[in-house]
């Protein structure tokens, strides 16, 4: 009988025992603070989902009073909603309000929406949803008229319903406010609140207005063909 070596039984033993990694969600635009990987991580640690940040040093600018749009790729799913807050730095951001979250069944059980936010709040309420989103949403939010800055700072908080604590994960963007602005983005895929959309998952590309590529390519692969067939 063929003995299974020491090594891999621990190897294995170790993978059970290792505790399951939470990643919910990548924000796509702006341009984050810090590199993601592909489920969103770094994103736990408050403000800004601190913990082992490496900074991209990405700047994004935009025209004071702009309506902005704000695409995140949710990596897995929790009922919620998200709330995009604004300050002159990080430590300005206020902290995650656990006291105001109300239990369920889990530690995160609901948290009350602000009908009129104040700043730092820019919005709340936004991307309700209790299913998973089909690909890449949008939320379209209002900078403040008035507000100018060289490096403010963008935050974007999920909160998760149904979820053991904690109850918020956190990205940032650094932004740069002018009265010209200089914002260059392709808007993203608009919000479906759960249910499908027409948009493929992830966001990616459309086929539409390639169709000349398409007939060169196989005008190309039918020439081909015909030289080998008169050999």
């Amino acid at each position: 009988m063929r003995r299974t070596r020491p090594t891999l039984l621990l190897v294995l033993a170790g993978l059970a025992a290792a505790p399951p990694a939470y990643a919910h969600f990548n924000l796509m635009k702006p341009q984050s603070w810090a590199n993601q990987d592909p489920d969103g991580n770094p994103q736990k640690s408050p403000p800004c989902g601190n913990e082992n940040a490496v900074e991209t040093r990405a700047i994004n600018e935009y025209k004071v009073g702009d309506t902005i749009d704000i695409t995140i790729r949710e990596t897995t799913t929790h009922p919620g909603h998200y709330r995009v807050f604004l300050a002159s730095d990080q430590a300005s951001l206020p902290g995650d309000p656990d006291a105001e979250v109300v239990p369920g069944t889990t530690d995160c059980g609901s948290l009350a929406i602000k009908t009129n936010p104040t700043l730092p709040l820019l919005a709340d309420g936004l991307l309700v949803h209790t299913r998973a989103f089909t690909g890449p949403q949008t939320m379209k939010v209002a900078l403040p008229a008035g507000m100018l800055c060289d490096h403010c700072v963008l935050q974007v908080v999920e909160f998760m319903a149904e979820h053991g604590a904690p109850c918020f994960y956190h990205h940032c963007a650094n932004l740069k406010i002018t009265a010209t602005g200089a914002d260059a983005g392709v808007p993203g895929p608009g919000p479906d609140g759960g249910v499908d959309v027409n948009e493929p998952a992830g966001g990616c590309c459309s086929a539409h207005g390639n169709s000349s590529s398409v007939v060169l390519a196989l005008i190309v692969g039918a020439l081909v063909l015909r030289r080998r067939a008169r050999r």
